[in-house]
């Protein structure tokens, strides 16, 4: 007889590709579609691209996929492509235009600085092809101390760059670099970013792992600390969490934190921010977390 319906796993559409008409082949069993594909594998070409929820630049976005990022492209229809991000399985719509489908051009660093430019030639008078952001992924083929080649004939300054197996030390030091940057839901670079994508962009700089959202953040990462009331029990490193919001503690006192309030990342009390976000009926702290490195 067929499977109750049901009785089928209830699957997060922010992370598993599928939709009524189509969907990623290994969910074949688990959801109903019209059809199942493997997808094909491209890459990001532009400095950052909005994925949105919908295939509509109306819309607004839910996250950004970066330079030289992985993708899956499931499906492809008026100028849109239907992709999960290799990053962090988010799944949504981007430019095709945005994305070169084919084996991947391996990176061999990321943008280590908030943001670097691209230049035609090794001259920073050269006027910069492009702006690139934090984490932005770079194949470097040659190049001196000065300025690294890259993949298409382009150049950037060396110093911004780190390899891949030579992450920050601190993802904290991070998201401090990122203070006063312009909040943008949905954001995740200096250009513009939010709560969520200030904890995640930090962390991936740190190589550590992290998902796109607040509410997986909370359920994913690192181990539960206990809310005391005057928080003296905080360290670098730790994860505030609201209901929809989350920050960085700086040390046992500042949260570093993208909000909606300052529309900026600010550092400030947490007390403080605690006092304001309860008043503004964004209720109490609902957990804070530990990375296992922060726990002797």
């Amino acid at each position: 007889m067929p499977a109750d319906e049901s009785l089928k796993p209830s699957l997060d559409v922010r992370r598993n590709a599928f939709r009524p008409d189509l969907a990623a082949a290994h969910l074949e069993g688990t959801v109903t579609a019209g059809r199942f594909v493997k997808g094909r594998l491209g890459q990001v070409l532009r400095p950052s691209v909005p994925l949105r929820k919908q295939p509509d630049a109306a819309r607004g976005l839910e996250t950004e996929a970066l330079y030289g990022e992985a993708v899956t492209v499931f499906d492809e229809a008026d100028g849109w492509a239907w992709v999960q991000l290799a990053r962090d399985g988010y799944v949504g719509y981007l430019p095709a235009a945005a994305i070169r489908i084919g084996p991947l051009i391996a990176p061999t660093h990321r943008v280590q600085s908030v943001g670097t430019f691209v230049y035609s030639a090794p001259d920073i008078k050269t006027p910069p092809v492009m702006h690139l952001p934090l984490n932005a992924l770079l194949t470097v083929t040659g190049g001196d101390d000065r300025f690294a080649k890259i993949s298409g004939g382009l150049f950037a300054i060396a110093r911004h760059l780190a390899p891949l197996d030579r992450p920050a030390r601190d993802f904290v030091e991070i998201a401090e670099r990122l203070i006063e940057t312009p909040y943008l839901w949905g954001g995740c670079t200096r250009i513009g970013i939010d709560c969520s994508g200030l904890v995640q962009a930090s962390m991936q700089a740190a190589n550590i792992g992290a998902p796109r959202d607040s509410d997986m953040q909370r359920e994913e990462l690192g181990i539960p600390v206990q809310i005391v009331a005057d928080f003296e029990n905080l360290r670098r490193g730790d994860l505030v969490f609201w209901q929809g919001h989350v920050g960085i503690m700086s040390d046992g006192v500042m949260l570093v934190h993208a909000n909606a309030h300052h529309m900026m990342v600010v550092a400030e009390p947490l007390s403080v921010a605690a006092a304001r976000i309860a008043k503004a009926s964004g209720g109490p702290i609902i957990a804070i977390r530990r990375l296992p490195g922060l726990t002797a």
